[in-house]
């Protein structure tokens, strides 16, 4: 009887501290539900790694968005935001058409909101076409968005530091001729054009 006597004592601590537990475990869960969740867009007019300040001010602007990271080489950045509350009614499709809108609402139409690239990178192509004459931040956007907005091209830069335009692309829909001639189209002086 001694030693059924000393159990109760026993079972009362380990039932106290069972319920502890798993409340701690319920508060740990909760915090862990109200954690940022990061969810990760492809960046239109990050065409220069200068303009991750202007994309910080820009996201800045939109209520109820936080930047978390910018993914340069990718031109992606991670965002946290509660959608149901930013965009109010919007299906599970039309979230990035409505980020899309309120970005480009608060960067004067310089930054953009893309699904994630959905092609491997081991497909894609890396061109680079040297340039003259990008010697500012608007002659380098108007060079990328000349290139960018071609079928094929996943993901553009335009450097008037390096005098280059570059583009990951995919192969089977444009090529390093079809870069050249957007860029011509647009007014942008090709260095193979400009002998110095």
């Amino acid at each position: 009887m001694h030693s059924v006597r000393m159990c109760f004592p026993i079972r009362g601590l380990l039932v106290t501290a069972l319920t502890v537990t798993a409340l701690e475990g319920r508060v740990l869960a909760d915090d862990a539900r109200e954690a940022p969740t990061g969810i990760r867009h492809q960046i239109t007019g990050l065409f220069m790694p200068e303009r991750e300040g202007d994309l910080r001010e820009a996201v800045a602007l939109v209520p109820g968005v936080k930047l978390l990271a910018i993914d340069y080489p990718n031109a992606e950045a991670t965002f946290d935001y509660d959608a149901a509350r930013v965009f109010p009614g919007a299906k599970p499709e039309q979230i990035v058409e409505r980020f899309d809108q309120k970005l480009r609402e608060a960067s004067r139409s310089t930054f953009g909101v893309k699904p994630l690239r959905s092609m491997p990178l081991e497909k894609l192509k890396r061109v680079e076409v040297p340039v003259a004459g990008l010697d500012c931040k608007a002659c380098a956007l108007s060079a990328y968005e000349s290139v960018y907005r071609l079928p094929g091209v996943e993901l553009a830069t335009a450097s008037f530091k390096d005098g280059k335009v570059t583009a990951l692309i995919d192969p089977e829909k444009i090529d390093e001729a079809g870069i050249a001639r957007a860029l011509k189209q647009r007014g942008v002086t090709l260095k193979s054009d400009n002998p110095e």
